[in-house]
C-alpha cells in the first residue's frame, strides 16, 4: 500500500513538473512567444535596412553626380532655386484659378502657375 502511495504522489509531482515546464516553455522569458516577436522586429529591422540601403544609394550616386559633372549642379540650381542660363528668357504667368497644380513637360515638376516658359535667345 505504501508502495503504491508513493508512486502516485511522485507521478504527480513528475505530471505538474511537466506542466510548469511546458508552461514556460510557451510563455516564460525566452519561450515561444518570445522567440516569435524577435523574430518578427528581426524582419522588420531588415525591411528598414533594405529600404536606408537604397536611399544611401541614391544619395550616393547624387553626390557622385555633383562631384563629377556640372549636369546636376545646373539642373539643381534650376529647379530648386529657379535660376535661369544668360541668354534665357523666364516667363511666369500668374497661379491657376483654383490653384490647380500644372506638370511641367519639360521637367516634371508640379506647380501652380498657368504655364512657365524658358527659351534661348539666340
Amino acid at each position: 500500500m505504501l508502495y503504491t502511495f508513493s508512486g502516485r504522489i511522485l507521478f504527480l509531482i513528475g505530471l505538474l513538473l511537466i506542466g510548469w515546464l511546458q508552461y514556460k516553455l510557451w510563455t516564460g522569458e525566452g519561450g515561444k512567444q518570445d522567440h516569435q516577436r524577435l523574430q518578427e522586429r528581426v524582419a522588420d529591422q531588415q525591411l528598414l535596412n533594405e529600404q536606408l540601403a537604397e536611399r544611401n544609394r541614391i544619395l550616393a550616386a547624387e553626390v557622385n553626380d555633383l562631384k563629377q559633372g556640372s549636369e546636376a549642379i545646373e539642373e539643381h540650381a534650376r529647379l530648386d532655386l529657379g535660376l535661369v542660363k544668360s541668354g534665357e528668357l523666364f516667363i511666369q504667368l500668374p497661379p491657376l484659378e483654383g490653384g490647380a497644380p500644372v506638370k511641367s513637360p519639360a521637367t516634371g515638376v508640379e506647380t501652380n502657375e498657368a504655364s512657365s516658359v524658358k527659351h534661348a535667345s539666340s
